[in-house]
């Protein structure tokens, strides 16, 4: 779980450095769609960042890893898309945005069900 604790922290780390840069570096750059779709961008990565962090402290013996690493990627991935097309990235890439929405999906109820019906150390 260490390695899941600190992937959250990392990606927690990048969104705040993602949403100071669009804040400072971007902000007579781009337009308020594209301003608007890179702090939607940062604002993603921190919730799946922070809900990594969550899960991997609080079920050290019982959380998913898998649960745990599909939020990462699904955070990596759905920010990522969203923050390329707020550059000006192939709008190809909101095709591929989705995916990364269902994957942030798909692990915080990976990480809910195990949770509710998993073993826990106290019995």
């Amino acid at each position: 779980m260490r390695w899941l604790l600190a992937a959250g922290a990392l990606e927690c780390a990048l969104a705040v450095a993602l949403g100071a840069f669009g804040a400072h570096a971007l902000a007579g750059r781009l337009d308020p769609r594209g301003l608007e779709l890179w702090e939607t961008a940062a604002r993603y990565l921190m919730y799946a960042g922070l809900g990594a962090l969550a899960a991997a402290a609080a079920g050290r013996s019982t959380a998913p890893a898998g649960g745990i690493a599909l939020v990462l990627a699904g955070g990596l991935l759905f920010a990522g898309t969203v923050a390329a097309l707020a550059l000006g990235g192939p709008r190809v890439l909101g095709a591929v945005t989705p995916v990364g929405g269902v994957a942030l999906i798909a692990g915080f109820l990976w990480i809910a069900i195990a949770a509710a019906f998993g073993a826990r150390p106290d019995g």
